[in-house]
């Protein structure tokens, strides 16, 4: 492809400060073997990227500022469900979704604020700069979402595996739904592409640059749909090739406005446009009374359209697509 995984070069993040040149004459006869940060400019000294991950060269390794952050993430949560225990009967099952979502959202990012405390940098640095929340990106990755959603759906509708069926609600339901939805689905997208692209991609890549960070951290954004009810292999490989898409906007937008944008056009298209299962998840409330018919390699099953074998090739034709339209690399830890 036109460049895309042959931009894995050493980059420093547009936060990162520019190091001092260095006249020839100051510098000492062991400088170069003694320094720390030559370590991290110097190819030849890794040995390989799992051991940078965990044998930083400076301060606080990268692998246990990972973990530091994962387990303060693992305490939020803890504590809001602690608290929210109590809420629990006083809420309808729409509205406790929404609040165990959120709950998630917030045990991702407030230790991001703290990480951003302990790292000496902005919480923006880490993907969500707050003076790009809403612009030009995250709207032109919930165009995207749902168009490629669109495209996929059109594609089972013609080979006869899909029906659209009648409206399944009326009046103001139309819009309460959505407007629900679309909420909903903006925490999951703050939530998932945050854990999974931002701090922890941003960490990551410090020990082992970034696209075998991105690779690592797909394949876990793989394994963890396997929890949901429904889920099924094609869809936890589809999963992991869609997170690992979403690192490719990442680097080339330069933060995960346009990832979040695309994650919840996408689950919104599914969960209520389209009215289809989500990962193996069908909720309540959605538009239309759809059904499929078909093999499960074609319909997804109980998955859904991402367990159809046919989103391997909208995820394809997302890459090609995307990087034309992105050809700048403009993020990157190293």
């Amino acid at each position: 492809m036109s460049g895309t995984m042959m931009d894995n070069k050493r980059l420093s993040p547009s936060s990162a400060e520019p190091e001092l040149p260095v006249a020839a004459h100051d510098a000492k006869p062991d400088a170069t073997a003694s320094s720390p940060s030559s370590l991290l400019t110097r190819s030849g000294a890794h040995e390989s990227p799992l051991r940078d991950v965990f044998l930083g060269p400076e301060g606080i390794y990268p692998g246990t500022r990972f973990l530091i952050y994962l387990a303060m993430a693992w305490i939020v949560y803890q504590v809001e469900g602690w608290l929210a225990v109590s809420l629990r009967s006083h809420l309808s099952v729409l509205w406790w979704r929404m609040m165990i979502e959120a709950s998630m959202m917030l045990a991702a990012i407030l230790p991001g604020f703290a990480m951003a405390r302990i790292e000496g940098r902005t919480f923006g640095d880490f993907g969500l700069p707050l003076r790009r929340a809403f612009g030009r990106n995250f709207w032109v990755g919930t165009l995207w979402g749902i168009a490629s959603l669109s495209v996929l759906m059109l594609a089972l509708r013609l080979t006869g595996a899909f029906e659209f069926g009648s409206l399944s609600l009326h009046g103001a339901r139309i819009l309460k739904f959505a407007a629900y939805y679309a909420v909903l689905f903006l925490l999951t997208g703050f939530f998932e592409d945050f854990l999974m692209r931002g701090y922890s991609q941003w960490v990551l890549s410090q020990g082992m640059n970034f696209w075998p960070a991105a690779a690592l951290l797909s394949v876990a954004f793989g394994y963890i749909h396997g929890a949901n009810p429904g889920e099924g292999k094609t869809g936890l490989v589809a999963a992991g090739f869609i997170g690992f898409f979403l690192c490719l906007t990442l680097r080339r937008t330069g933060n995960l406005w346009w990832a979040v944008g695309f994650h919840m056009a996408w689950d919104w298209g599914e969960s209520y446009l389209y009215s289809v299962p989500d990962s193996g998840t069908v909720l309540p409330g959605h538009l239309i009374n759809s059904s499929f018919h078909g093999p499960d390699w074609l319909t997804g099953g109980s998955v859904g359209p991402e367990g159809s074998y046919l989103v391997f090739v909208v995820i394809g034709a997302l890459w090609v697509l995307f990087d034309r339209a992105y050809p700048e690399v403009k993020y990157g830890a190293k």
